[in-house]
């Protein structure tokens, strides 16, 4: 009998990979350019609630969906539902090839940027390649921890996730502790508020990972949508606190003209240390996104195997270790092979943003084409009147996309894809549950 996955992820293990995946590098570097968009450091407050709340509301219909298909796959199943089976084959080949493999990457120069910083045994030889040394080292060790079982896997996701929330509460704490010192500079620039919204918006990505991983979950119809309502929830209010501790060490002002905004908010306190502690926690946040890439994404192509021939060999679970073997080494494979071709951070962001942003478009039609069927049974995780107020606020959050991208399109091109996936999926679960009357396309 062939071996299928098992649940054995638990509310806690859920909501760590959650957060584990959201929580990157992005509120370390993100953070100085979204107060530009914002006038105050109340704005600064506000533009961060707002994005996750915005983000509670994908996180809500995810929830539904996830509920509805409790399969492994994640958008996988739902193109394949919409369209039919090539849709679903060809987002699992890009999945495999292109996306999965270029955000590990991403995340793993991430983690060599800032572990270079804190020890470099090659920055005194001829040697130029350090970085993609330690981002290859992070792939291969963390491929290898979840190929050795899915519990593993799991354990190391959990303690990441705890010691970078550990972290980042250790930061506040610290902030809050000392007497401001806020340098007298000018606001360093303005930014159009749609855009900070959309950085606002791609710090808070990830929390969709859960779908990819719902056959794995215990008691599915319960901790699924409590996973992601608690992942993003925890992670809105470490970003809220963090956001107030820079602004209490630094000003808004300060705070704009920082370009380093952590070590400079942690340098009251530990003057000579902050860079290097920095470091090292945006080093661990980095793992544990890449811990969690690595684990969902191997998901994906496992269940793409399942119903194509041609990756039938990666559908291979293992009985014992509990895991996709297969599908892992080879994403880990690919994911090695980019980060020694394409040599940097900004060239792995390159290489998947178009194909993110096709398929996360695609994935925006095809929810509608869902809405219009009556299977399968929807369980609703919330009662109406909220299903109105998110249709709103998806409403506001692609108006918003809508706007950035005119201004610079260059650069939100990739928090836009993950935007316009999550109020895809908004827009979904709207259509089940509003009466047939008040549905536009019905």
């Amino acid at each position: 009998m062939t071996a299928k996955p098992r649940p054995e992820l638990s509310l806690f293990d859920s909501t760590c990979l959650i957060v584990g995946i959201i929580i990157g590098a992005g509120i370390y570097q993100m953070a100085p350019d979204i107060a530009k968009g914002v006038g105050n450091g109340w704005g600064v407050l506000g533009i961060w609630a707002l994005g996750g709340l915005l983000s509670l509301c994908g996180a809500l219909s995810y929830a539904e969906l996830a509920t509805a298909y409790p399969q492994e796959g994640g958008d996988y199943v739902y193109l394949s539902r919409a369209y039919g089976k090539w849709a679903g084959f060809l987002f699992g080949w890009a999945q495999l090839a292109i996306v999965r493999p270029g955000d590990i990457a991403v995340m793993a120069f991430a983690f060599a940027t800032y572990a270079r910083a804190i020890y470099d045994p090659l920055a005194h030889t001829a040697f130029p390649h350090s970085q993609q040394v330690y981002a290859i080292a992070a792939v291969v060790v963390l491929t290898l921890i979840n190929v050795l079982g899915v519990r593993t896997g799991k354990w190391t996701q959990n303690l990441l996730t705890t010691v970078k929330a550990v972290g980042l509460l250790m930061v506040v704490a610290a902030a809050f502790m000392t007497v401001p010192s806020r340098p007298a500079v000018p606001v360093a620039g303005e930014l159009p508020f749609s855009l900070a919204l959309i950085f606002v918006l791609f710090t808070y990505g990830g929390w969709n990972e859960m779908a990819y991983v719902a056959a794995e979950v215990r008691d599915p119809r319960r901790n699924i949508a409590r996973a992601l309502l608690l992942g993003t929830g925890v992670v809105m209010v470490l970003y809220l606190m963090v956001n107030g501790a820079f602004l209490h060490t630094l000003g808004h002002a300060g705070m704009t003209a920082s370009e380093a905004v952590a070590a400079d908010a942690l340098a009251t306190v530990f003057p000579r240390a902050a860079s290097t502690l920095i470091s090292a926690l945006i080093c661990v946040s980095a793992l544990g996104a890449v811990s969690g890439l690595i684990f969902t994404g191997a998901r994906i192509s496992y269940a793409v195997a399942m119903d194509h021939r041609l990756f039938r060999w990666l559908g291979q679970w293992h009985p014992v270790r509990g895991t996709p073997t297969a599908a892992l080494l080879v994403q880990g494979g690919i994911a090695v092979t980019l980060i020694a071709l394409l040599g940097s951070f900004v060239d792995a962001v390159l290489y998947t943003a178009a194909t993110v942003y096709s398929f996360y478009m695609a994935s925006t039609l095809a929810v509608v084409v869902l809405a219009r069927t009556s299977e399968p049974p929807w369980f609703s995780v919330m009662p109406m009147p909220i299903h109105s107020a998110r249709r709103c606020c998806s409403g506001a959050s692609v108006s918003s996309y809508v706007s950035a991208s005119r201004r610079s399109p260059s650069n939100v091109h990739s928090a836009g894809s993950r935007c316009s996936k999550g109020m895809a999926a908004c827009v979904i679960v709207v259509g089940h549950r509003v009466p047939c009357s008040t549905c536009p396309w019905r």
